[in-house]
Protein backbone atom coordinates (compact mmCIF):
# COMPACT_ATOMS: atom_id res chain seq x y z
CA UNK A 1 0.00 0.00 0.00
CA UNK A 2 0.88 3.91 -0.57
CA UNK A 3 1.15 5.05 2.80
CA UNK A 4 1.84 8.45 4.03
CA UNK A 5 2.69 9.24 7.49
CA UNK A 6 2.07 12.69 9.17
CA UNK A 7 4.02 13.14 12.11
CA UNK A 8 4.72 16.11 14.38
CA UNK A 9 8.19 14.93 14.71
CA UNK A 10 10.37 12.02 13.15
CA UNK A 11 10.33 10.58 16.80
CA UNK A 12 11.18 6.59 18.44
CA UNK A 13 7.24 5.87 17.72
CA UNK A 14 7.03 7.07 14.39
CA UNK A 15 10.64 5.69 13.29
CA UNK A 16 10.10 2.17 14.59
CA UNK A 17 6.71 1.98 12.26
CA UNK A 18 8.53 3.40 9.21
CA UNK A 19 11.28 0.36 9.52
CA UNK A 20 8.64 -2.00 10.17
CA UNK A 21 5.89 -0.82 7.61
CA UNK A 22 9.01 -0.20 5.01
CA UNK A 23 9.87 -4.44 5.71
CA UNK A 24 6.43 -5.70 5.37
CA UNK A 25 6.67 -3.96 1.44
CA UNK A 26 4.89 -1.00 1.61
CA UNK A 27 5.37 2.07 0.23
CA UNK A 28 6.13 4.63 2.68
CA UNK A 29 6.44 9.02 2.54
CA UNK A 30 6.52 10.90 5.38
CA UNK A 31 5.04 14.77 5.99
CA UNK A 32 5.67 16.58 8.93
CA UNK A 33 2.70 18.64 10.42
CA UNK A 34 3.48 21.87 9.58
CA UNK A 35 0.64 23.18 7.87
CA UNK A 36 -2.71 21.85 6.35
CA UNK A 37 -1.88 23.36 3.07
CA UNK A 38 1.66 21.87 3.44
CA UNK A 39 -0.34 18.28 4.19
CA UNK A 40 -2.39 19.05 1.50
CA UNK A 41 0.21 19.52 -0.93
CA UNK A 42 2.16 16.42 0.12
CA UNK A 43 -1.02 13.76 -0.28
CA UNK A 44 -1.62 15.98 -3.66
CA UNK A 45 2.12 14.80 -4.70
CA UNK A 46 1.88 11.09 -3.05
CA UNK A 47 -1.53 9.98 -3.75
CA UNK A 48 -1.55 7.51 -0.97
CA UNK A 49 -3.87 4.97 0.06
CA UNK A 50 -4.23 5.31 3.92
CA UNK A 51 -2.67 8.10 5.90
CA UNK A 52 -0.93 7.14 9.28
CA UNK A 53 -0.48 9.60 12.38
CA UNK A 54 1.42 7.62 14.86
CA UNK A 55 2.27 10.77 16.84
CA UNK A 56 0.38 14.05 15.89
CA UNK A 57 -0.06 16.95 18.72
CA UNK A 58 -3.20 18.43 16.42
CA UNK A 59 -6.44 17.04 14.96
CA UNK A 60 -6.26 16.06 11.02
CA UNK A 61 -8.26 18.38 9.12
CA UNK A 62 -11.78 17.63 7.91
CA UNK A 63 -10.66 18.56 4.56
CA UNK A 64 -8.40 15.44 4.53
CA UNK A 65 -10.14 13.00 6.62
CA UNK A 66 -12.98 13.24 4.87
CA UNK A 67 -11.03 12.52 1.74
CA UNK A 68 -9.04 9.77 2.84
CA UNK A 69 -8.73 7.39 5.66
CA UNK A 70 -6.79 8.45 8.37
CA UNK A 71 -4.85 6.36 10.98
CA UNK A 72 -4.62 7.45 14.19
CA UNK A 73 -2.52 5.85 16.80
CA UNK A 74 -3.52 7.06 20.04
CA UNK A 75 -1.55 5.93 23.09
CA UNK A 76 -4.78 3.91 25.51
CA UNK A 77 -7.02 1.68 25.27
CA UNK A 78 -10.27 1.62 23.12
CA UNK A 79 -12.49 4.06 24.73
CA UNK A 80 -9.92 5.99 26.09
CA UNK A 81 -9.70 9.80 24.61
CA UNK A 82 -7.57 12.64 25.46
CA UNK A 83 -4.30 14.42 24.59
CA UNK A 84 -2.72 13.06 27.81
CA UNK A 85 -3.54 9.66 27.89
CA UNK A 86 -0.36 7.18 29.22
CA UNK A 87 0.30 10.51 32.22
CA UNK A 88 -3.21 9.89 33.70
CA UNK A 89 -2.99 6.11 33.34
CA UNK A 90 0.64 6.64 35.15
CA UNK A 91 -0.53 9.11 38.01
CA UNK A 92 -3.52 6.65 38.28
CA UNK A 93 -1.53 3.53 38.88
CA UNK A 94 -3.38 1.56 36.37
CA UNK A 95 -2.40 -2.35 36.44
CA UNK A 96 -3.00 -2.46 32.62
CA UNK A 97 -2.77 -0.17 29.63
CA UNK A 98 -3.33 -0.09 25.69
CA UNK A 99 -2.77 1.41 22.43
CA UNK A 100 -5.60 1.86 19.77
CA UNK A 101 -5.96 2.46 16.09
CA UNK A 102 -8.84 4.06 14.94
CA UNK A 103 -9.97 6.52 12.69
CA UNK A 104 -10.10 10.57 12.68
CA UNK A 105 -13.14 12.34 12.31
CA UNK A 106 -15.12 15.17 13.81
CA UNK A 107 -14.35 13.91 16.82
CA UNK A 108 -11.34 14.30 18.72
CA UNK A 109 -9.74 9.73 19.55
CA UNK A 110 -13.64 8.66 18.90
CA UNK A 111 -13.55 7.72 15.14
CA UNK A 112 -13.88 3.84 14.45
CA UNK A 113 -11.59 1.70 15.88
CA UNK A 114 -9.47 -0.62 13.63
CA UNK A 115 -7.23 -2.33 15.90
CA UNK A 116 -5.96 -2.10 19.71
CA UNK A 117 -3.36 -4.05 21.47
CA UNK A 118 -2.96 -4.20 25.90
CA UNK A 119 -0.29 -4.38 27.94
CA UNK A 120 0.21 -4.66 31.59
CA UNK A 121 1.95 -1.23 32.81
CA UNK A 122 5.43 -1.42 34.95
CA UNK A 123 6.71 0.98 37.02
CA UNK A 124 8.71 3.72 34.52
CA UNK A 125 8.73 7.09 33.38
CA UNK A 126 5.94 7.98 30.48
CA UNK A 127 9.07 7.97 27.74
CA UNK A 128 10.50 4.75 28.34
CA UNK A 129 6.73 2.72 28.59
CA UNK A 130 6.05 5.21 25.13
CA UNK A 131 9.03 3.63 23.28
CA UNK A 132 8.78 0.32 24.62
CA UNK A 133 4.94 -1.16 25.28
CA UNK A 134 3.51 1.48 23.35
CA UNK A 135 5.38 1.11 20.49
CA UNK A 136 5.54 -2.69 20.52
CA UNK A 137 1.77 -2.36 20.87
CA UNK A 138 1.49 -0.05 18.18
CA UNK A 139 3.56 -2.20 15.36
CA UNK A 140 1.10 -4.98 16.53
CA UNK A 141 -2.30 -2.92 16.06
CA UNK A 142 -1.02 -0.91 12.99
CA UNK A 143 -0.66 -4.08 11.20
CA UNK A 144 -4.04 -5.28 11.91
CA UNK A 145 -5.64 -2.50 11.06
CA UNK A 146 -3.38 -2.45 7.33
CA UNK A 147 -4.56 -5.81 6.92
CA UNK A 148 -7.71 -5.11 7.44
CA UNK A 149 -7.99 -2.33 5.05
CA UNK A 150 -6.18 -3.89 2.59
CA UNK A 151 -8.57 -7.22 2.77
CA UNK A 152 -11.37 -4.50 2.23
CA UNK A 153 -12.70 -5.27 5.75
CA UNK A 154 -14.40 -2.31 7.82
CA UNK A 155 -13.12 -1.29 11.43
CA UNK A 156 -14.36 -3.40 14.44
CA UNK A 157 -17.12 -2.74 16.23
CA UNK A 158 -16.65 0.03 19.26
CA UNK A 159 -18.67 -2.12 21.63
CA UNK A 160 -15.63 -3.29 23.38
CA UNK A 161 -14.64 0.46 24.32
CA UNK A 162 -13.93 0.52 28.05
CA UNK A 163 -16.57 3.13 29.34
CA UNK A 164 -14.15 3.71 32.69
CA UNK A 165 -12.41 5.77 30.63
CA UNK A 166 -13.43 8.45 27.93
CA UNK A 167 -12.64 11.55 27.94
CA UNK A 168 -9.59 13.08 29.60
CA UNK A 169 -8.43 16.29 29.56
CA UNK A 170 -5.07 17.79 29.47
CA UNK A 171 -3.25 16.94 32.92
CA UNK A 172 -2.18 20.24 34.25
CA UNK A 173 1.11 21.52 36.66
CA UNK A 174 -1.57 21.33 39.49
CA UNK A 175 -2.25 18.04 39.34
CA UNK A 176 1.51 16.72 39.67
CA UNK A 177 2.51 19.03 42.15
CA UNK A 178 4.35 17.17 44.08
CA UNK A 179 3.23 17.50 48.35
CA UNK A 180 6.79 16.69 50.10
CA UNK A 181 5.32 16.47 53.38
CA UNK A 182 2.70 13.88 52.35
CA UNK A 183 3.32 12.07 49.00
CA UNK A 184 5.26 9.01 49.77
CA UNK A 185 7.92 7.57 47.23
CA UNK A 186 5.78 5.70 45.36
CA UNK A 187 3.52 8.89 44.85
CA UNK A 188 6.53 11.42 43.70
CA UNK A 189 7.56 8.92 41.05
CA UNK A 190 4.24 8.40 39.73
CA UNK A 191 3.90 12.21 39.20
CA UNK A 192 7.30 12.73 37.94
CA UNK A 193 7.29 9.47 35.89
CA UNK A 194 3.79 11.07 34.30
CA UNK A 195 5.41 13.79 32.93
CA UNK A 196 9.04 12.51 31.77
CA UNK A 197 9.78 13.54 28.24
CA UNK A 198 7.59 16.04 28.60
CA UNK A 199 6.36 18.63 30.45
CA UNK A 200 8.10 17.91 34.17
CA UNK A 201 6.55 18.50 37.11
CA UNK A 202 7.20 21.84 38.46
CA UNK A 203 8.63 22.64 41.83
CA UNK A 204 11.29 24.98 43.70
CA UNK A 205 14.72 24.23 44.76
CA UNK A 206 16.46 27.05 46.83
CA UNK A 207 13.75 29.44 45.74
CA UNK A 208 14.04 28.90 42.22
CA UNK A 209 11.66 27.09 39.78
CA UNK A 210 12.47 24.21 37.71
CA UNK A 211 10.18 21.70 36.36
CA UNK A 212 11.66 18.01 37.45
CA UNK A 213 12.65 14.86 35.40
CA UNK A 214 14.16 10.96 35.48
CA UNK A 215 13.05 10.12 38.95
CA UNK A 216 14.50 6.71 40.35
CA UNK A 217 13.95 5.37 44.29
CA UNK A 218 16.32 5.51 46.99
CA UNK A 219 17.11 2.38 48.63
CA UNK A 220 18.27 3.55 51.98
CA UNK A 221 18.84 7.48 52.74
CA UNK A 222 16.03 9.30 54.65
CA UNK A 223 15.41 12.54 55.94
CA UNK A 224 13.21 15.23 56.63
CA UNK A 225 10.56 15.41 54.06
CA UNK A 226 11.44 17.76 50.55
CA UNK A 227 14.79 18.13 52.19
CA UNK A 228 18.07 17.65 49.67
CA UNK A 229 20.13 15.20 51.36
CA UNK A 230 22.90 14.01 49.17
CA UNK A 231 23.84 14.17 45.50
CA UNK A 232 25.70 11.52 43.41
CA UNK A 233 27.58 12.68 40.26
CA UNK A 234 25.05 14.77 38.46
CA UNK A 235 22.10 13.74 40.43
CA UNK A 236 20.39 15.05 43.42
CA UNK A 237 18.49 13.28 46.58
CA UNK A 238 15.49 14.99 47.98
CA UNK A 239 13.64 13.38 50.71
CA UNK A 240 10.04 12.03 50.49
CA UNK A 241 7.59 11.38 53.63
CA UNK A 242 8.47 7.97 53.53
CA UNK A 243 11.81 7.22 51.66
CA UNK A 244 13.99 9.26 49.10
CA UNK A 245 14.13 9.74 45.12
CA UNK A 246 17.34 10.66 43.42
CA UNK A 247 16.26 13.55 40.56
CA UNK A 248 18.65 13.05 37.68
CA UNK A 249 17.13 16.19 35.31
CA UNK A 250 16.20 19.80 35.77
CA UNK A 251 14.71 22.54 33.33
CA UNK A 252 15.19 25.50 35.05
CA UNK A 253 11.84 28.18 34.11
CA UNK A 254 14.12 31.06 34.52
CA UNK A 255 17.40 32.57 33.31
CA UNK A 256 19.75 32.42 30.38
CA UNK A 257 19.33 28.79 29.81
CA UNK A 258 15.97 28.40 30.45
CA UNK A 259 13.66 25.88 28.39
CA UNK A 260 15.45 22.69 28.08
CA UNK A 261 16.90 20.39 30.43
CA UNK A 262 19.79 19.40 31.92
CA UNK A 263 21.89 17.37 34.90
CA UNK A 264 20.47 18.67 37.88
CA UNK A 265 24.69 19.54 39.35
CA UNK A 266 24.80 21.74 36.40
CA UNK A 267 21.34 23.14 36.54
CA UNK A 268 21.94 24.01 40.26
CA UNK A 269 25.95 24.78 40.29
CA UNK A 270 27.25 25.79 43.59
CA UNK A 271 23.98 25.47 45.26
CA UNK A 272 24.50 21.87 46.21
CA UNK A 273 28.41 22.04 47.11
CA UNK A 274 27.14 21.30 50.79
CA UNK A 275 25.66 18.14 50.23
CA UNK A 276 26.71 14.74 50.95
CA UNK A 277 28.52 13.22 48.03
CA UNK A 278 27.82 9.35 47.08
CA UNK A 279 29.93 8.49 44.40
CA UNK A 280 30.28 5.03 45.02
CA UNK A 281 32.68 2.99 42.96
CA UNK A 282 30.14 0.30 41.08
CA UNK A 283 32.55 -2.61 41.11
CA UNK A 284 33.66 -1.91 44.47
CA UNK A 285 30.22 -1.58 45.98
CA UNK A 286 28.65 -4.65 48.05
CA UNK A 287 25.95 -3.49 45.04
CA UNK A 288 27.73 -4.55 41.95
CA UNK A 289 24.64 -3.20 39.97
CA UNK A 290 24.47 0.00 41.51
CA UNK A 291 22.23 2.44 42.00
CA UNK A 292 23.02 5.18 39.26
CA UNK A 293 23.99 5.46 36.24
CA UNK A 294 27.24 2.81 35.99
CA UNK A 295 27.02 -0.64 37.33
CA UNK A 296 28.81 -3.41 36.76
CA UNK A 297 28.18 -7.39 37.90
CA UNK A 298 29.72 -10.66 37.26
CA UNK A 299 28.27 -14.26 35.98
CA UNK A 300 30.98 -17.00 36.06
CA UNK A 301 33.38 -15.61 33.35
CA UNK A 302 31.97 -12.52 31.97
CA UNK A 303 31.63 -9.02 33.12
CA UNK A 304 28.37 -7.05 32.15
CA UNK A 305 28.88 -3.31 32.71
CA UNK A 306 25.76 -1.19 32.56
CA UNK A 307 25.38 2.42 31.97
CA UNK A 308 22.08 4.02 31.76
CA UNK A 309 22.61 7.55 30.77
CA UNK A 310 19.30 9.96 30.48
CA UNK A 311 18.24 9.83 26.58
CA UNK A 312 21.13 8.07 25.76
CA UNK A 313 23.44 11.27 25.93
CA UNK A 314 26.95 10.48 27.27
CA UNK A 315 28.62 13.82 28.35
CA UNK A 316 32.33 14.84 28.94
CA UNK A 317 31.69 13.22 32.80
CA UNK A 318 30.15 10.55 31.96
CA UNK A 319 32.70 9.20 29.23
CA UNK A 320 35.00 9.90 32.42
CA UNK A 321 33.51 8.10 35.09
CA UNK A 322 32.64 5.39 32.23
CA UNK A 323 36.67 4.81 31.33
CA UNK A 324 37.69 4.38 35.02
CA UNK A 325 34.98 1.66 35.36
CA UNK A 326 35.54 -0.04 31.65
CA UNK A 327 39.35 -0.21 32.92
CA UNK A 328 38.77 -1.56 36.17
CA UNK A 329 36.26 -4.39 34.27
CA UNK A 330 39.23 -5.10 32.46
CA UNK A 331 41.51 -5.85 36.00
CA UNK A 332 39.01 -8.84 36.87
CA UNK A 333 39.28 -12.67 36.13
CA UNK A 334 36.90 -12.42 33.62
CA UNK A 335 37.13 -13.34 29.84
CA UNK A 336 34.20 -11.66 28.22
CA UNK A 337 33.01 -8.09 28.86
CA UNK A 338 29.50 -7.04 27.69
CA UNK A 339 28.70 -3.34 27.35
CA UNK A 340 24.76 -3.72 28.42
CA UNK A 341 23.96 0.47 28.19
CA UNK A 342 20.99 1.12 29.06
CA UNK A 343 17.13 -0.28 28.66
CA UNK A 344 15.52 2.50 26.73
CA UNK A 345 18.86 3.66 24.95
CA UNK A 346 22.50 1.91 24.45
CA UNK A 347 24.27 5.35 23.58
CA UNK A 348 23.11 8.40 21.36
CA UNK A 349 26.47 9.84 21.35
CA UNK A 350 27.32 13.73 22.36
CA UNK A 351 25.28 15.30 25.14
CA UNK A 352 23.87 18.15 23.64
CA UNK A 353 22.21 19.90 26.15
CA UNK A 354 25.37 19.81 28.12
CA UNK A 355 26.91 21.22 25.38
CA UNK A 356 23.85 23.91 24.87
CA UNK A 357 23.96 24.71 28.23
CA UNK A 358 27.84 25.62 28.27
CA UNK A 359 30.10 28.82 28.12
CA UNK A 360 31.61 28.01 25.12
CA UNK A 361 29.18 25.25 23.59
CA UNK A 362 32.36 25.11 20.55
CA UNK A 363 34.86 24.01 23.37
CA UNK A 364 32.32 21.65 24.99
CA UNK A 365 31.44 20.02 21.88
CA UNK A 366 35.22 19.58 21.12
CA UNK A 367 35.75 18.05 24.40
CA UNK A 368 32.71 15.50 24.52
CA UNK A 369 33.80 14.18 21.05
CA UNK A 370 37.84 13.93 22.60
CA UNK A 371 36.36 11.68 25.45
CA UNK A 372 34.16 9.66 23.78
CA UNK A 373 36.87 8.59 21.07
CA UNK A 374 38.68 7.82 24.18
CA UNK A 375 36.13 5.41 25.28
CA UNK A 376 36.34 3.95 21.81
CA UNK A 377 39.82 3.63 21.60
CA UNK A 378 39.64 1.99 25.11
CA UNK A 379 36.90 -0.39 23.97
CA UNK A 380 39.23 -0.88 20.59
CA UNK A 381 42.48 -1.50 21.80
CA UNK A 382 41.28 -3.97 24.42
CA UNK A 383 43.85 -6.91 24.23
CA UNK A 384 42.81 -8.77 28.06
CA UNK A 385 39.12 -9.59 26.88
CA UNK A 386 37.03 -10.59 24.13
CA UNK A 387 33.77 -7.53 24.63
CA UNK A 388 30.04 -7.65 23.31
CA UNK A 389 28.10 -4.26 22.59
CA UNK A 390 24.62 -5.61 23.76
CA UNK A 391 22.00 -3.04 22.03
CA UNK A 392 18.60 -3.44 24.93
CA UNK A 393 17.69 0.30 23.65
CA UNK A 394 17.88 2.33 20.27
CA UNK A 395 21.27 3.93 19.68
CA UNK A 396 22.27 6.77 16.91
CA UNK A 397 24.75 8.76 15.71
CA UNK A 398 28.29 8.05 18.20
CA UNK A 399 26.69 5.96 19.72
CA UNK A 400 26.36 2.92 16.93
CA UNK A 401 29.84 3.93 16.33
CA UNK A 402 30.77 3.34 19.79
CA UNK A 403 28.92 -0.30 19.69
CA UNK A 404 31.07 -1.11 16.42
CA UNK A 405 34.19 -0.89 18.61
CA UNK A 406 33.17 -4.29 20.17
CA UNK A 407 33.72 -7.91 18.69
CA UNK A 408 30.29 -8.95 18.35
CA UNK A 409 27.49 -6.73 18.54
CA UNK A 410 23.84 -7.91 19.30
CA UNK A 411 20.68 -5.78 19.70
CA UNK A 412 17.29 -6.33 20.92
CA UNK A 413 14.73 -7.19 18.07
CA UNK A 414 12.99 -3.98 17.65
CA UNK A 415 15.21 -1.64 18.28
CA UNK A 416 15.99 1.03 15.77
CA UNK A 417 19.75 2.46 15.17
CA UNK A 418 20.38 6.12 13.20
CA UNK A 419 23.83 5.28 12.33
CA UNK A 420 24.19 8.77 10.62
CA UNK A 421 25.27 12.23 11.80
CA UNK A 422 24.12 14.71 9.02
CA UNK A 423 20.55 15.58 10.71
CA UNK A 424 22.77 17.33 13.31
CA UNK A 425 24.20 20.20 10.53
CA UNK A 426 25.56 17.82 8.28
CA UNK A 427 27.79 17.15 11.13
CA UNK A 428 30.85 14.78 10.02
CA UNK A 429 31.03 12.71 13.21
CA UNK A 430 33.90 10.48 14.82
CA UNK A 431 34.26 7.58 17.23
CA UNK A 432 36.64 6.18 14.46
CA UNK A 433 33.10 5.15 12.08
CA UNK A 434 35.67 5.78 8.68
CA UNK A 435 37.44 2.40 10.31
CA UNK A 436 34.51 0.47 12.08
CA UNK A 437 31.70 0.76 9.53
CA UNK A 438 33.37 0.06 6.04
CA UNK A 439 34.99 -2.76 8.01
CA UNK A 440 31.62 -4.30 9.13
CA UNK A 441 29.47 -3.20 6.16
CA UNK A 442 31.80 -2.27 3.34
CA UNK A 443 33.14 0.90 1.74
CA UNK A 444 29.17 1.11 -0.72
CA UNK A 445 26.77 0.17 2.23
CA UNK A 446 28.81 2.25 4.47
CA UNK A 447 28.61 5.25 2.42
CA UNK A 448 24.01 4.77 1.73
CA UNK A 449 23.82 4.00 5.40
CA UNK A 450 25.71 7.54 6.01
CA UNK A 451 24.03 9.59 3.26
CA UNK A 452 20.64 8.12 3.66
CA UNK A 453 20.14 9.19 7.08
CA UNK A 454 17.18 6.68 7.70
CA UNK A 455 16.56 4.45 10.79
CA UNK A 456 17.67 0.66 10.28
CA UNK A 457 15.75 -1.81 12.06
CA UNK A 458 17.56 -5.38 13.45
CA UNK A 459 16.86 -7.98 10.67
CA UNK A 460 18.31 -4.99 7.85
CA UNK A 461 21.30 -4.17 10.51
CA UNK A 462 21.75 -7.99 10.48
CA UNK A 463 21.46 -8.54 6.60
CA UNK A 464 23.79 -5.98 6.09
CA UNK A 465 26.73 -7.08 8.72
CA UNK A 466 25.96 -3.36 11.33
CA UNK A 467 25.07 -6.42 13.58
CA UNK A 468 25.92 -10.03 14.39
CA UNK A 469 22.14 -10.78 16.05
CA UNK A 470 19.22 -9.90 17.30
CA UNK A 471 16.55 -11.66 19.45
CA UNK A 472 13.44 -10.68 21.51
CA UNK A 473 11.71 -7.90 21.51
CA UNK A 474 11.28 -9.83 25.04
CA UNK A 475 14.09 -8.99 26.77
CA UNK A 476 14.15 -12.53 28.60
CA UNK A 477 14.79 -13.85 25.06
CA UNK A 478 17.63 -10.96 23.95
CA UNK A 479 19.04 -12.05 27.91
CA UNK A 480 19.22 -15.32 26.88
CA UNK A 481 21.31 -14.75 23.59
CA UNK A 482 24.02 -12.71 25.19
CA UNK A 483 24.64 -15.18 27.84
CA UNK A 484 24.99 -17.59 24.67
CA UNK A 485 27.38 -15.46 22.42
CA UNK A 486 28.86 -14.38 26.42
CA UNK A 487 29.83 -18.58 27.09
CA UNK A 488 30.83 -18.95 23.16
CA UNK A 489 33.31 -16.72 23.13
CA UNK A 490 34.33 -17.40 26.85
CA UNK A 491 34.25 -21.05 26.21
CA UNK A 492 38.53 -22.39 27.30
CA UNK A 493 39.13 -23.61 22.87
CA UNK A 494 37.58 -20.91 21.73
CA UNK A 495 38.59 -17.67 24.26
CA UNK A 496 42.39 -18.31 23.31
CA UNK A 497 42.38 -18.46 19.77
CA UNK A 498 39.34 -15.45 19.90
CA UNK A 499 42.00 -13.67 21.36
CA UNK A 500 44.71 -14.72 19.10
CA UNK A 501 43.01 -13.72 16.14
CA UNK A 502 41.84 -10.80 17.57
CA UNK A 503 45.34 -9.59 18.51
CA UNK A 504 46.47 -10.55 15.08
CA UNK A 505 43.99 -8.63 12.98
CA UNK A 506 44.40 -5.23 15.09
CA UNK A 507 47.94 -5.66 14.28
CA UNK A 508 47.32 -5.84 10.66
CA UNK A 509 44.67 -3.04 10.61
CA UNK A 510 47.04 -0.84 12.24
CA UNK A 511 50.00 -1.13 9.80
CA UNK A 512 47.86 -0.69 7.05
CA UNK A 513 46.57 2.89 8.75
CA UNK A 514 46.84 3.33 12.54
CA UNK A 515 43.86 4.18 14.45
CA UNK A 516 45.35 7.46 15.41
CA UNK A 517 44.87 8.90 11.35
CA UNK A 518 41.18 7.41 11.47
CA UNK A 519 40.82 10.18 14.26
CA UNK A 520 43.15 12.81 13.17
CA UNK A 521 41.30 13.07 9.83
CA UNK A 522 37.70 12.82 11.76
CA UNK A 523 38.48 15.43 14.54
CA UNK A 524 39.65 17.31 11.39
CA UNK A 525 36.29 17.96 9.80
CA UNK A 526 34.36 17.91 13.17
CA UNK A 527 36.62 21.01 14.62
CA UNK A 528 34.85 22.70 11.45
CA UNK A 529 31.64 21.60 12.19
CA UNK A 530 32.45 23.25 15.49
CA UNK A 531 34.62 26.07 14.95
CA UNK A 532 34.46 27.09 11.20
CA UNK A 533 32.44 29.32 8.89
CA UNK A 534 29.57 26.61 8.60
CA UNK A 535 26.75 27.21 11.69
CA UNK A 536 24.74 24.64 10.54
CA UNK A 537 25.41 22.38 13.48
CA UNK A 538 24.91 24.92 15.87
CA UNK A 539 21.93 25.86 14.28
CA UNK A 540 20.56 22.36 14.57
CA UNK A 541 21.72 21.28 18.15
CA UNK A 542 19.89 24.69 19.51
CA UNK A 543 16.92 23.65 17.58
CA UNK A 544 17.09 20.10 18.38
CA UNK A 545 18.06 20.88 22.52
CA UNK A 546 15.32 23.84 22.59
CA UNK A 547 12.22 21.67 20.92
CA UNK A 548 12.07 24.09 18.33
CA UNK A 549 8.98 23.20 15.75
CA UNK A 550 9.83 22.19 12.37
CA UNK A 551 9.80 24.86 9.39
CA UNK A 552 10.46 21.66 6.38
CA UNK A 553 9.73 17.91 6.15
CA UNK A 554 13.98 17.13 5.03
CA UNK A 555 13.71 15.25 1.79
CA UNK A 556 14.99 11.82 2.53
CA UNK A 557 11.62 11.40 4.43
CA UNK A 558 9.79 13.51 2.03
CA UNK A 559 10.14 10.92 -0.77
CA UNK A 560 6.77 12.81 -2.81
CA UNK A 561 8.93 15.79 -3.11
CA UNK A 562 12.06 14.79 -4.74
CA UNK A 563 11.02 15.37 -7.98
CA UNK A 564 9.44 19.18 -6.53
CA UNK A 565 12.80 19.83 -5.76
CA UNK A 566 15.44 18.29 -7.97
CA UNK A 567 19.11 18.53 -7.89
CA UNK A 568 18.73 21.74 -5.45
CA UNK A 569 20.21 21.79 -2.00
CA UNK A 570 18.45 21.22 1.11
CA UNK A 571 19.07 22.77 4.19
CA UNK A 572 20.49 20.80 6.96
CA UNK A 573 17.88 20.08 9.37
CA UNK A 574 18.06 18.47 13.30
Amino acid sequence: MRILLLVHSFNSLSQRLYVELARDGHELSLELDIHERVTRQAIDLFQPEVILAPFLKRAIPSSIWQRYPCLIVHPGPPGDRGPAALDWAILRGEANWGVTVLQANAELDAGPVWASALFPMRSARKSSLYRNEVTEGAVSAVRCALARISAGLGPLSNTDADSRYGWQPPLRQAQRMIDWARDDTSMVLRKIHSADGYPGVEDTLFDRSFRLFDAHPERCLTGRPGRLIARRHEAICRATANGAVWIGQLQPKEGVNRGFKRPAALALGTLIDSLPRCDDDPIDSDDLRGNGEIGYEERGATGYLYFDFYNGAIGAAQCQRLRRVYAQARRRPTRVIVLMGGADFWCNGMHLNCIEAADSPADASWENINQIDDLALDILSTDTHLTIAALQGSAAAGGVFLALAADRVLARTGIVLNPHYRNMGNLYGSEYWTYLLPRRVGADSAQTLMAGRLPVGTAQAAAIGLIDDHAGPDVAEFNALIAFHAAQLGADDRFTRAMADKCARRVRDESRCPLADYRAEELARMRMNFYGFDPSYHIARHRLVYRTPHAWTPLHLARHRRAEYGSRLEPADA
